[in-house]
């Protein structure tokens, strides 16, 4: 079931939003968290039914392992309890590295070594990339003795919670099962709801408005590529930009409408997502991009490989395995290694510059600069984790690069156009369309972003700390949200044009990872 489907928005949520605040107001808050274990369970079996039992029996098992490890730390059993520990993670990986990674391994086998091994594709269970993260971070903590007791229920929960079961954020412990503890959980609260659904309203208009819409402009220029057709300046940097944009607007969608959905049950979510093309720096970028996948394997990779502990060069050398594993982990495929490869060797220029250069502040202009750079480097990566082949990644990228496509010898009638140098013509709607997605980046550096809107509320948990840009601008003081009649017929506005553009199933790109 999709967020930005009609059954999820008037039948699934309302129900599980009204059932769950009548249960802790006259029940108790366990049969309500009852029901949001069994809601989760419905909207993830709503995909395919059959996945329940893995899922289920994630949990259960984890549950277990976590629970004899914490048992066994306290008893004094170290040796015993790492065992479980190894044991645990030996189960998850196997199950991630079976659905996710088996076929992808031994197709790679087989054109290295000219075999011919069979091995059906297995359907990729949704969101067993984040579900599978979160209880590796857990059994580790449990290790560290960083864990305490709980109910089965309350764990299933912070697997299971719907909001962010599918596409995340990877939620730690310590953040979600506190609030699950909270007694106060389930007691109607008014203003939950209304922040809850106006951010989740944004993250609607975003998903359904922009990002489906701008996949309009990508998806021939990448099918084109595929083909081996081709591509010309103009169609590989409108794909590219156009590409760039979509998955902003589509994982920012998806962050925003979870964090709203979280708030309608009185959960605050941690923040996965802040505005990352304003970052004016790699390693800003990925402090503002996919937070908490940063910061899971900065915790639970990055460090534990010796981190910057061990001289530059280990430095670097951990940077680039733990990006490698970060790129892996979006999909199995090459394209992916790829990708976080050159977002490793991005990383390590970045601390070999500020090594040189200090990371001091480089002023208005030199940030301006500093934005355009970084936002270039993260879209030319952007083709191999969009491409579904190398040899369509090279074609975006000789078109990036293809002058001479620019100008058109042959005279045309058509008025868009235009007549350069003698018998050379350029295509006018095209740079139309460069210069409208290029303001479109402008218009996000300059535009405060929804955590900023609702600010004062809270949207989000701080564990990040970001300077507002609203509290130092007296314009943005006037756009923050708050509960007034203003606010209330814009986000009504947006609300209907978003329900009137559910014409399609639009999954949300991170889905596939």
């Amino acid at each position: 079931m999709l967020f930005n489907s009609y059954e999820f928005i008037a039948l699934f949520l309302p129900i599980t939003v009204l059932v769950f605040y009548l249960l802790g107001k006259y029940t108790s808050n366990q049969y309500a968290i009852l029901w949001l274990v069994s809601a989760s369970l419905f909207f993830y079996a709503w995909w395919n039914p059959a996945y329940l039992i893995l899922i289920s029996t994630s949990i259960i098992i984890n549950f277990y392992i976590g629970h004899r490890i914490t048992v066994l730390n306290s008893e004094g059993q170290g040796k015993k309890s790492y065992q479980y520990l190894v044991i645990g993670l030996l189960f998850n990986l196997t199950l991630l590295g079976y659905f996710k990674y088996s076929y992808f391994f031994i197709s790679t086998a087989n054109d290295l070594l000219e075999s011919n091994w069979v091995f059906y594709n297995v359907v990729l269970p949704i969101g067993i990339s984040f579900f599978t993260l979160q209880q590796i971070a857990y059994l580790i903590d449990a290790k560290r003795n960083e864990t305490c007791e709980h109910s089965f229920f309350h764990y299933s929960l912070f697997v299971l919670f719907f909001p962010q079961l599918i596409a995340g954020p990877i939620v730690h412990h310590k953040q979600i099962l506190p609030q699950f503890l909270n007694m106060d959980m389930a007691q109607p609260i008014f203003k939950n709801i209304v922040i809850g659904f106006s951010i989740f309203i944004i993250g609607l208009f975003k998903k359904v408005l922009l990002a489906d819409n701008l996949a309009l402009y990508v998806n021939p220029v990448f099918s084109m590529a595929e083909a081996g057709q081709p591509i010309s300046f103009f169609q590989a940097w409108i794909g590219v930009l156009a590409y760039s944009l979509q998955l902003y607007f589509d994982f920012s969608a998806y962050s925003d409408m979870a964090i709203g959905l979280a708030r309608m049950f009185g959960v605050v979510l941690p923040l996965n997502f802040y505005s990352p093309y304003k970052a004016a720096s790699i390693i800003e970028f990925w402090k503002r991009w996919h937070i908490t996948l940063s910061c899971f394997l900065r915790d639970y990779v990055y460090i534990p490989l010796g981190g910057n502990k061990k001289g530059n060069l280990r430095r670097y050398i951990n940077i680039m395995l733990t990006m490698l594993i970060g790129g892996l982990w979006h999909g199995a495929a090459w394209g992916f290694v790829v990708w976080g490869l050159m977002h490793g060797f991005y990383l390590v220029i970045n601390h070999i510059w500020r090594l040189i250069r200090g990371s001091g502040e480089y002023g208005f202009w030199g940030t301006l600069v500093s934005r355009a750079l970084t936002f270039l480097a993260v879209a030319l990566a952007w083709v191999v984790f969009r491409s579904e082949s190398f040899d369509a990644s090279i074609e975006i990228y000789k078109g990036l690069v293809n002058i001479q496509s620019v100008f058109i010898d042959e005279p045309l009638k058509d008025h868009y156009r235009y007549r350069m140098i003698f018998s050379h013509y350029i295509d006018i709607e095209n740079i139309k369309i460069i210069v409208l997605l290029i303001c479109f980046v402008f218009i996000l550096w300059l535009l405060p972003n929804t955590q900023e809107i609702f600010s004062k509320y809270h949207p989000y948990q701080n564990d990040v700390k970001f300077s507002n840009e609203l509290d130092n601008n007296r314009f943005y003081q006037h756009i923050k949200w708050q509960p007034s009649m203003l606010w209330a017929v814009l986000l009504s506005v947006l609300f209907i044009i978003s329900l009137m553009s559910l014409s399609k199933v639009s999954e949300f790109l991170y889905f596939q990872f």
